[in-house]
């Protein structure tokens, strides 16, 4: 066997263990991200996606928003105007979290319909003004 042959052995070996390393941390890793109604229709499709991790985009329900100081919990829900899901925060939501804003919750769908959040991404305002000078 030739030095060419042997470097070509070992390239493709090096390759493809780095390709398999990849593959499998993205599989790992990787999340869906969904819409409520999204959700909805995968759950009806594929019962068990149950516990599975995920990030779900959509708008807080006006009026749905329950927040608990010991333990610090925030409960709330979501909404795409199709479907509803209600979610349970345990911590700190961000500053910008308020009534019927747009939010990413990632975290897990348990069977019981309620998404167990992880973590909480409120859009913040589309633009800031300056506050005015006194003239």
């Amino acid at each position: 066997m030739n030095a060419g042959m042997k470097f070509a052995i070992g390239a493709l070996l090096i390759v493809g263990s780095v390709g398999y390393l990849m593959a499998s941390g993205i599989k790992e890793t990787g999340q869906y991200f969904l819409t409520p109604s999204e959700l909805s229709r995968k759950i009806s499709s594929d019962p068990s996606f149950y516990d599975v991790g995920m990030k779900v985009g959509a708008r807080v329900v006006p009026g749905s928003v329950q927040r608990e100081v010991n333990p610090q919990m925030l409960r709330f829900s979501i909404t795409d105007g199709t479907a509803t899901y209600p979610v349970v925060f345990r911590g700190i939501p961000p500053d910008t979290f308020t009534d019927s804003v747009d939010v990413v919750v990632e975290g897990r769908l348990g069977r019981d319909g309620v998404i167990q959040a992880t973590d909480v991404l409120a859009k913040c305002g589309s633009r800031y003004e300056a506050v005015p000078t006194a003239t």
